[in-house]
């Protein structure tokens, strides 16, 4: 049987394990912490990196948070409104704005989620680049890939479709990115046990830093230019609008009244808006906007 203190301990060692890493791999920044405690039960961990090398501002946040269950997780969950229930949730969120924009924005969230009798893991891990270059799309879906089918042949293709949806920017009729995977309210079903997801779970974790370390390396020296940075303002603001809109982690952590501060810190340091901006024909830009939809099959 797993218990809270073995999954809290886990996301608490990952986030520790993750920030290490990123460190080693930027040669300068260095991970500041805040922490907190929230009011109605429980804290957190916020860690946040800025002006480094390689990455001009992320964050790695840890929490775990208990208290009554508020009114919107009850109708979730489907817990009469009249039910006097608690929850329970912990787990690790992270963001990466990498400096150079043939860099691309990294985001991972794991985590777990106790109300009343019920209990699930949730998350995903998805790429934004400002620059889609299809050998970079392919390995990290191939990857991705590989650590689904490890635990099951249906996970990538069902959570790969899930992520392609849910990481669409409905206004904009693009998505933020190339996606990856996510997934939602995995319990015990059949014969998956909830220590099988919890497996599932440590497997993603597990592979952010051999996933993304190699996408640093590869891109972080590259030349740019001020266009491409000025693209790259641009793409974060595509990515602040999904992240203020429609993303259920801000929505959750503001009405659970969790820290604002950690939760807004997946928001770029620097973004921009252009009126009707257009691309040039035949350029990496018109390229990239091109890729920014849904169905593709990177992991071919």
């Amino acid at each position: 049987m797993v218990s809270e203190e073995s999954i809290e301990s886990y996301f608490r060692n990952l986030q520790d394990e993750i920030c290490r890493g990123l460190e080693k791999a930027d040669g300068k920044g260095k991970f500041e912490e805040d922490l907190w405690d929230r009011p109605e039960g429980g804290g957190g961990r916020t860690r946040i990196i800025a002006d480094g090398n390689v990455i001009e501002k992320g964050g790695v946040n840890f929490s775990a948070v208990h208290g009554p269950c508020p009114d919107f997780l009850k109708k979730e969950a489907g817990i009469s409104e009249s039910e006097n229930a608690t929850f329970y949730a912990t787990g690790v969120s992270l963001v990466i704005h990498p400096v150079n924009p043939m860099v691309p924005i990294i985001h991972m969230n794991v985590r777990y989620l106790k109300a009343a009798n019920l209990e699930w893991f949730g998350g995903g891990i998805d790429l934004t680049p400002h620059y889609i270059f299809d050998e970079d799309a392919k390995f990290f879906h191939q990857n991705i890939k590989k650590v689904c089918d490890k635990h099951s042949p249906s996970y990538y293709p069902e959570f790969k479709k899930w992520a392609d949806d849910y990481f669409f920017i409905l206004h904009r009729n693009e998505t933020r990115g190339i996606g990856g995977i996510f997934f939602d309210r995995l319990s015990a079903k059949d014969s998956i046990s909830i220590e099988d997801r919890f497996q599932f779970v440590q497997s993603v974790g597990n592979n952010f830093l051999p996933i993304y370390l190699p996408l640093i390396e590869k891109n972080k020296n590259k030349t740019f230019t001020e266009a491409n940075r000025q693209w790259q303002l641009l793409r974060r603001g595509r990515y602040a609008e999904f992240n203020l809109v429609y993303d259920r982690g801000t929505k959750f952590g503001l009405l659970t009244n969790g820290r604002t501060e950690s939760i807004l810190m997946s928001l770029p340091p620097i973004a921009c808006w252009e009126y009707a901006n257009q691309p040039a024909k035949g350029s990496l830009e018109e390229k990239t906007l091109q890729l920014l939809k849904k169905g593709i099959n990177w992991a071919e």
